[in-house]
């Protein structure tokens, strides 16, 4: 007899017949409204004597007759919190959602796929960076997640400049425009307002990141081509505050001081961020121009939450960006040589945002969310200006509903972008795009080991048309430590002057002085057909030893891509740069490897991912650049009452500039030592690229006959700054 049957059979043994049954209490989860099985119900303590039984498969408990005095019952489970049913009289079905706790099981809630659901159940592969991976890269990276991120084999973390320190992100070799960040579940980041900054979140404002793999399109629309990152931002769960302060150094004179709030009160709640940064500029190998910028970034991210019942939840957000950023040759930068290069950024970002659900019955939920973005830029290149003001807006409404053994969502979106350019020396000119889009998505639970997910989204362009975007994905469960799952859908990505990160060919700038605007009669959108399928197996074991094998396989087809290339207008400073249509298509075919172990105190993971990413066309055949073919990463940690040690490996290689040309292949290493005491302090030192691996150390980063004013880059293919070192000290309340 299990434990559950043994704690039913004891409560009902000791209670009274008062007659016949005529109760039946229904448990679900608050979030997901799944059933919650094993449930324990019973009177409460003190009452006597003691009534109660225990849910079944479908979360449903037939209750004995009641005592006259009861008028509420406690429900307990694993992995919820106890609470207090109160009981309606004349009522003989009772329903009630229990709240889900955060550290419950290391269960995790996936809230891209908008339907909430629990990691382990959806059809679409999934990888979760979760609250403990964040609170640890809070104290080891503090000012931004770039690094995180890059330990996912998938994802290689492209340097984009080789003075301001943007970064970009690519997954499954495809060129950073086609992956789609979001921020709690909203697509803020794109055109004019995408291009700087959006890896520079701090990790201590974050709950979690989820990272979708393959072509996810029919989600949120255009981009999600390569994969899908939602960054997800913390939630009050206490009504204890919860506080937490970290203060860091770095040996590339960075500081970063940053606050957390949060609190529970009652049916309201609030979180609380704000941080800053000081980095100062420096030349880290000699040359005389900045390998890390000068950095000055302040955030502030309020969010107030209300939930003025179980089944009614609100929020409300802002977020504020402020940044100046410099780099180029340091002599300038310092006054001593006024006329010398210099890239110099000033930007704004203001945001708002909301998301508002109310289940108007058990199976149904009603989501209505959004957000209005307003982004300013000025940017100084080559003594040419570019000045522009980015406004956003996205807005959109859902309802989910439980028929059976399928989930319907049914939706519509808008997005909107408007780019206005202030006063400047650019050949840039104003856009507004908008996007209106329709989706449907149908979860079918066919069996409890087959499970189908199909997904159709109609999107209208008012520049670049209509676009119609089917999905099919399959999960099979053919036994308990494995699961297969297989999908494959479409994807589109519209023009645009400020995504391609990577030029189209070699020499060909990206800076905006040198930019032309795109001829909408000629240009046409991307479009994109992928697959994914992975195998995977997790079981743990008695002996507190668990294990988690994934294996995926990959192929993405990109028609028409939109490049960057030389045009036949030029200005003082070069050619001008056009984006086109490209003559050629590009595919990219994978395997992803990802191995867990856990046991006690160590924790093991390994990554490997190798991807062929190339053209296809009459003349040009050759590999994507900057895109590694082979990326190996690795994790090893320990942790006990006090300590905690860690030690990161990654190799990329086979990686390739223009017309094939291959580049040295290379060895990260970093190291992490933490200690905490009393629940409150952790001291943590930490150390990036400890072998001090430098493109430097291969070849002259700059180039030019009068570099100090008109300088040229290579492509940035390894790291700049070299080896960091920080020491971080972080108190929570």
């Amino acid at each position: 007899m299990n434990k559950r049957n043994l704690v039913a059979w004891l409560l009902l043994a000791t209670a009274p017949v008062f007659g016949q049954a005529n109760r039946i209490i229904q448990i679900e989860d608050s979030t997901t409204h799944q059933p919650v099985i094993g449930a324990t119900i019973r009177t409460p303590s003190g009452i006597q004597p003691v009534v109660g039984a225990v849910t079944d498969v479908k979360g449903n408990a037939v209750m004995p007759s009641l005592p006259a005095n009861v008028t509420a019952l406690t429900v307990s489970a694993i992995g919820y919190e106890t609470a207090s049913v109160p009981i309606t009289a004349g009522s003989d079905t009772l329903v009630f959602p229990l709240r889900s706790q955060d550290e419950s099981l290391d269960e995790v809630t996936v809230t891209a796929t908008r339907t909430n659901s629990r990691l382990e159940d959806l059809p679409i592969k999934v990888e979760v960076l979760g609250q403990e991976d964040m609170g640890e890269e809070s104290a080891v990276v503090p000012g931004n997640v770039s690094s995180i991120l890059g330990d996912i084999s998938i994802i290689h973390v492209q340097r984009t400049s080789a003075v301001n320190g943007n970064q970009a992100i690519r997954m499954q070799g495809l060129d950073p425009k086609y992956t789609q960040i979001l921020h709690d579940g909203l697509p803020l980041y794109e055109g004019f307002s995408g291009n700087l900054g959006v890896l520079q979140i701090p990790p201590l404002d974050l709950k979690q990141i989820e990272v979708i793999k393959g072509s996810v399109s029919t989600l949120y629309g255009g981009g999600a081509i390569g994969g899908l990152i939602n960054i997800v931002s913390k939630t009050p769960h206490s009504d204890k505050p919860e506080f937490t302060a970290l203060l860091n150094r770095s040996n590339l004179k960075e500081t970063n001081l940053n606050a957390y709030y949060s609190q529970r009160y009652g049916k309201t709640g609030l979180t609380l961020f704000s941080g800053y940064t000081n980095q100062q500029a420096v030349d880290v190998t000699g040359d005389g121009f900045t390998d890390s910028p000068q950095i000055k970034q302040f955030n502030l991210h309020p969010k107030f939450f209300w939930n003025p019942s179980d089944h009614t939840k609100f929020d409300l957000g802002y977020a504020f960006t402020t940044e100046h950023r410099e780099g180029g040759y340091l002599p300038a930068l310092e006054g001593i040589l006024p006329n010398g290069y210099k890239n110099i950024t000033d930007l704004q970002r203001h945001t708002v945002n909301f998301n508002a659900s109310h289940s108007t019955c058990k199976t149904n939920t009603l989501t209505v969310k959004g957000a209005v973005s307003t982004f300013n830029r000025q940017n100084t290149d080559y003594q040419k200006l570019s000045d522009g003001r980015q406004s956003s807006i996205y807005l959109e409404a859902n309802n989910v509903t439980r028929l059976g053994k399928h989930q319907l969502i049914m939706g519509a979106n808008l997005t909107l972008e408007a780019f206005h350019k202030k006063s400047d020396s650019t050949r840039l000119v104003d856009y507004t795009y908008n996007t209106m889009g329709g989706f449907v998505q149908d979860d079918w639970q066919v069996s409890e080991t087959v499970a189908i997910h199909a997904g159709l989204r109609v999107d209208h362009h008012n520049t670049f048309g209509n676009f119609l975007l089917p999905r099919l994905l399959v999960k099979l469960k053919p036994s308990d430590p494995w699961t297969i799952r297989w999908s494959v859908g479409t994807g589109y990505k519209t023009p645009n002057l400020f995504v391609n990160q990577t030029p189209g060919a070699l020499n060909v700038s990206l800076i905006f002085p040198r930019l032309l605007p795109i001829d909408v009669a000629t240009v046409k959108a991307e479009r994109s057909v992928g697959t994914n399928i992975d195998v995977a197996y997790a079981k743990s074991f008695e002996s507190g030893f668990s294990v988690q094998v994934d294996q995926a396989l990959y192929y993405t087809y990109i028609s028409s891509p939109v490049v960057s290339v030389f045009s036949s207008q030029s200005s003082n400073l070069g050619a001008y740069t056009q984006l086109i249509n490209a003559p050629y298509t590009i595919f990219s075919v994978g395997t992803d490897t990802y191995v867990r172990l856990e046991y006690k105190a160590y924790e093991l993971y390994f990554g490997y991912n190798h991807t062929l990413a190339r053209r296809n066309g009459p003349t040009d055949n050759t590999y994507l650049p900057l895109a590694p073919q082979d990326k190996f990463s690795t994790t090893l940690a320990w942790e006990n009452e006090h300590f905690r040690f860690g030690i990161e490996t990654s190799y990329v290689g086979s990686q390739y500039l223009y017309n094939n040309q291959k580049v040295a292949n290379y060895w990260f290493f970093a190291g992490a030592a933490e200690y905490h005491y009393n629940d409150h302090w952790r001291l943590v030192l930490n150390a990036e690229n400890m072998f001090n691996v430098k493109q430097a150390n291969y070849e002259t980063v700059v180039l030019g006959s009068n570099p100090a004013q008109q300088p040229s880059f290579r492509p940035i293919w390894a790291p700049l700054e070299g080896r960091i070192v920080n020491v971080a000290l972080k108190y929570t309340l």
